[in-house]
């Protein structure tokens, strides 16, 4: 297992480089630590007991209303934990990502975003590949209107947009992946709640890359997830490390029921705190199609401000 740490050039971020390098020591003695969620392979079978406890998440979060939706337009607001760019700078991108103005084609697995940060606008479009052929999925980045070529930040963008639609959508998301192996893997509790595991085997996975292994955390009492835990295959820096993303604060709008906030942890090769963000705006169904997400900006019905929560 590998977990690189990724120093950034000292004419963009001196300071978070030094804190990237000062964490190695820390780094060195976990490298060898086991994973709560290690990349075993693909069973040969799913579980059906597994496959009907997703299947009744995802109901509770409103699955035929989801499949109603042909776009979601959402806004968020957050901040990052001290620390974790200098950890995964390219994935943090702490310079760029800050509030963003998102959107989704689920039907078609496409992810937008509009990030606005302390040193200027980023724009990313991605649609998941297939698989099939080892068609992974397209990314386009751009900064200040000017496409990114550079391989490391666009691997990276392409994680953090599939990633954003698993951490909004849970169950609806995984449910509705299709070749996916499923089996159950015990409980836990999260914030007291006593949870039941189903884990995943997803191809491709997060981003641009073959495969991942994902959790979702359901509760015992009502059937929602709340929690969702990954591996973070999809960039060279966080290869091997484990993220989960912990969802509160539920609202059901348009008959979906949605986090309101979220809390992102680090789990493996240590635990770190890295980002807290919260919904700001939420619509859905304005009616465009991909050529509205294909960058450098939103266009047509998508380019309006997603309607204030």
């Amino acid at each position: 297992m590998q977990f690189v740490v990724v120093v950034m050039p000292a004419f963009e971020a001196s300071r978070r480089a030094c804190l990237g390098a000062s964490l190695l020591p820390w780094l060195a003695p976990l490298a060898g630590c086991g994973s709560p969620l290690p990349l075993l392979p693909r069973p040969a079978a799913a579980d059906p007991a597994a496959q009907d406890l997703l299947q009744r998440s995802a109901q509770a979060h409103g699955l035929e209303a989801y499949r109603q939706l042909q776009d979601i337009n959402i806004a968020y607001a957050g901040q990052w934990r001290p620390l974790i760019n200098g950890i995964q700078p390219e994935v943090v991108d702490a310079g760029y990502r800050g509030p963003s103005q998102e959107r989704l084609l689920p039907r078609l697995g496409i992810n937008a975003q509009a990030y606005r940060g302390p040193q200027g606008a980023k724009f990313v479009s991605w649609q998941r590949g297939s698989g099939r052929g080892g068609e992974l999925g397209r990314v386009a980045v751009w900064y200040d209107g000017r496409p990114c070529s550079d391989v490391a930040l666009l691997r990276a963008a392409a994680l953090v947009a599939e990633g954003y639609g698993f951490f909004l959508l849970g169950p609806l998301w995984l449910a509705e992946r299709g070749d996916v192996a499923l089996r159950l893997a015990g409980s836990e509790r999260v914030d007291g709640r006593l949870c039941d595991v189903v884990e995943g085997w997803i191809a491709p996975g997060l981003g641009q890359v073959a495969a991942d292994r994902v959790a979702v955390f359901i509760d015992r009492s009502d059937f929602v997830a709340r929690r969702v835990r990954f591996t973070l295959e999809g960039s060279a820096n966080t290869q091997g490390a484990v993220a989960e993303v912990d969802r509160f604060e539920f609202e059901r709008r348009f008959g979906v029921l949605w986090p309101m906030r979220s809390y992102e942890e680090v789990r493996h090769p240590l635990r770190l705190p890295a980002h807290d963000w919260r919904i700001t705006g939420l619509d859905v169904n304005r009616g465009y199609g991909p050529e509205a997400l294909a960058g450098p900006v939103f266009s047509g019905a998508a380019a309006a401000a997603a309607a204030p929560v």
